[in-house]
């Protein structure tokens, strides 16, 4: 047998229902939002560089530098698991060769790139002239650089991320790491060695 309640009861449990509905909805539901990666990088401290080379710059203080041969240089950022692999030639009547062997590397990325932009850097008063590479989309790559005097030194630079290639992941690392380059190339001086 069930047992019938009294119609109050009714009366109570629906404005009780009512009552809540009303008071539960004060916000309306939405959909999370896309998040951002909130990366925070150490402010950036420079120093000169401390090996001896037939040229000079300023490196950022968190970098770690690996002498090779031939003067040549990889400047590491452990945290970023990332390194500036840096080649140095002499000039021996070879600039046009090592300008355009300097601009097929750079064009060998053109496959996976999205977009190459190119910007000139010239510095009479200190004989640094050269360019800088960004390169946009999943390639190997996404900063080159070479730098001449045009008569005794040439220096090439890429950027490499130990990782695969996700431009949108490593933007904000690659724009940390472009202003170093453009540190290293704004206080580039020759050096006697």
């Amino acid at each position: 047998m069930r047992k019938i309640l009294p119609p109050f009861y009714y009366k109570i449990f629906f404005l009780l229902t009512f009552f809540l509905l009303f008071i539960s909805c004060d916000e309306p539901v939405l959909p999370k939002p896309k998040a951002y990666l909130s990366l925070e990088y150490p402010k950036k401290e420079y120093k000169k560089l401390e090996v001896l080379r037939p040229y000079s710059f300023d490196v950022l203080k968190s970098t770690t530098i690996i002498d090779e041969k031939n003067n040549w240089l990889k400047i590491t950022y452990p945290n970023l698991k990332a390194s500036i692999d840096i080649t140095y030639r002499p000039v021996e009547n070879n600039l046009r060769e090592l300008l355009t062997e300097a601009e097929k590397l750079v064009f060998k990325h053109a496959v996976k790139a999205e977009q190459i932009v190119p910007k000139d850097f010239i510095n009479p008063k200190k004989r640094v002239f050269g360019s800088i590479y960004e390169i946009t989309g999943n390639a190997a790559s996404h900063l080159q650089f070479h730098v001449t005097d045009s008569t005794n030194n040439f220096i090439k630079g890429s950027l490499y991320f130990y990782a695969k290639p996700n431009y949108d992941s490593i933007l904000p690392a690659v724009d940390y790491i472009k202003k170093d380059v453009l540190k290293l190339v704004e206080t580039l001086e020759w050096k006697p060695i």
